[in-house]
Order: structure tokens, then C-alpha cells, then sequence
């Protein structure tokens, strides 16, 4: 039991940042990871990723005024989040432009105008610490906001899942008979702006997306029924937090991207043995078509 618990326990124990990242992290799973669900069903995935480079330009204006504190760069990152998500979304009304094409073209100019903003005042590490976060300097600020994101997430997510999972079913259909259609639409786009500027505080705004898609992605090869899908998704999250920050503690990797490695493999392990992966689905056809 002696290296068992000096291999999981101690670090948790002795450290009171490593409890922080931990907590920062296991909320994270609790909020992002259904969104990724209902991201995912909506084959929205890359959407998200969009998204996270959307909130670079608030993040950095937030920095450029005040340094690396937690208020002006959250602030910023969802105020250009929200900005970034409402002019793709017109201009794909407007326009004979796609959603996911505008949304591309907004991404791309954000992520060029937030590195060229954190540049001209900070240094590189400062660059780092923006895009790929720091989940080992959770502050109690920050816990806090993840935890009120959270909450809203969770709230939002309740009020609305039968019309959530609807627009993922048949988007034209609830449009038909109802007229939450549209207003749905567009409340699901701000809980991924909020879950993504939560997570920036924690995995960066190059990193944040990945709590939210990886264990989502996990999930569907395991289950086709949403809420069994966000329970899983949850789950699959909370122990990647855990485990990335253990590999992070024990190999001396960057926080972020160990968490995200983490999430990475339990991905592949889906994608390979879950009863709707490779392994289960095509093998069996395989040696019957042989035989």
C-alpha cells in the first residue's frame, strides 16, 4: 500500500496546489464535457475549436491593460467569444457563407490578432501561459469562476435538454413546432464560450477545447443514449484530470497538455475495445467473411 499511496494520494495530500488544479480540473469535467456531447451530436466539433482561438483577443486586450489577472482577461475572452459567435452567425444568415466557414475565417483572424496582441507587451513565457494555460496556478479566483460556470452550465443544460436534444435530432423539425428553435441555438453557443473561458483559466485557449471534445468523442463508443453519453463523459474527464496531473506531478510534464494526453489515450482505448470501436464492430465481420 506504501508506494500506492505515495504514487496517488501524496501528491493531492502534501500539495495545496495540486488539490486546486484537481478541483479546477474535476468541475471543468463536470461542465465542459456534456457541452462536448452536445457539440459532438451536433457535428459541431471543430465549431469548438474555433471558439477557443475566438476568446484569444478579449484574453490578450485583458492582459494588455492589466497583466495576468483573472477578472479583465475573463471578461475580455468572453466579451470577444460572444462577439466572434454572434458576426459568424449573421454572416452566415446574411450570406450565401456556411456557419463553419465564416466561423473558420473568424477564428483565424482572432488567433492572429490575440498572438500579435500578448507580443507586443509580454514575453514568450507570457504567450505560453495564455494559450496553454497553467492549471498547477489555480488561484481561488479562478476556482471561483469555474465553479459559477459550472453551476450555469449545469442549470442551463437541465432547463433545456429536451429542446437541446431535439435541434440535434432534427434541428428543422423543433424550428417547425417551436420557437425556441433559433433562441436555443445561440443559448448553447454561450454555454461553449463560458465553458471555453473557464477552461482558459486552467488548459489555455489552444488546450481548453480538449476537456471538452476528447471525452465526449470517448463516450459516443460506448453509448448511444445522450444522457448516458454526458454521465460517461463526465466520468471519462474526471479521470483524465487525474491522471494528467499524476503524470504531470510524477514526470515533470506541463499540467495541461498531460491532462489532455490523458484524455488522448482514453480516446484511442474507445476507439479500439468499446463495444461500438473498432475491435468489436469490424473483426467479427472480418472473420466471417473469411471463413
Amino acid at each position: 500500500m506504501g508506494w500506492i499511496e505515495a504514487a496517488f494520494l501524496v501528491p493531492f495530500v502534501e500539495f495545496a496546489f495540486m488539490r486546486r488544479a484537481l478541483l479546477g480540473a474535476l468541475m471543468l469535467s463536470l461542465s465542459a464535457a456534456p457541452v462536448g456531447v452536445f457539440l459532438m451530436l451536433r457535428r459541431m466539433s471543430l465549431t469548438g475549436d474555433a471558439m477557443s482561438y475566438a476568446i484569444l483577443p478579449g484574453a490578450a486586450a485583458g492582459f494588455l491593460l492589466y497583466g495576468l489577472e483573472i477578472v479583465p482577461m475573463t471578461l475580455g475572452g468572453l466579451v470577444a467569444g460572444i462577439v466572434v459567435a454572434l458576426a459568424a452567425g449573421a454572416v452566415s444568415r446574411l450570406t450565401v457563407q456556411k456557419e463553419d466557414a465564416s466561423m473558420a475565417a473568424f477564428y483565424l483572424i482572432s488567433l492572429a490578432v490575440g498572438v500579435a496582441m500578448v507580443s507586443i507587451r509580454g514575453s514568450s513565457v507570457d504567450l505560453m501561459h495564455v494559450l496553454f494555460g497553467t492549471v498547477l496556478a489555480l488561484n481561488d479566483d479562478a476556482l471561483i469562476l469555474i465553479g459559477l460556470v459550472t453551476a450555469t452550465t449545469l442549470i442551463t443544460l437541465l432547463v433545456f435538454k429536451r429542446a437541446l436534444i431535439a435541434e440535434c435530432l432534427d434541428p428543422l423539425f423543433l424550428r417547425s413546432v417551436s420557437k425556441l428553435g433559433s433562441p436555443v441555438h445561440f443559448v448553447f453557443l454561450g454555454l461553449v464560450v463560458i465553458n471555453l473561458v473557464a477552461g482558459f483559466q486552467a488548459l489555455g485557449t489552444l488546450l481548453s477545447v480538449g476537456l471538452m471534445i476528447l471525452p465526449a468523442a470517448a463516450a459516443r463508443f460506448w453509448s448511444q443514449r445522450v444522457e448516458t453519453m454526458c454521465l460517461l463523459a463526465i466520468v471519462i474527464g474526471a479521470l483524465s484530470s487525474i491522471s494528467g496531473l499524476l503524470l504531470s506531478y510524477h514526470a515533470a510534464l506541463p499540467s495541461g497538455p498531460a491532462v489532455i494526453l490523458s484524455a488522448g489515450c482514453a480516446y484511442v482505448a474507445s476507439v479500439l475495445v468499446a463495444p461500438r470501436g473498432v475491435l468489436v464492430t469490424r473483426l467479427p465481420r472480418t472473420a466471417h467473411r473469411t471463413a
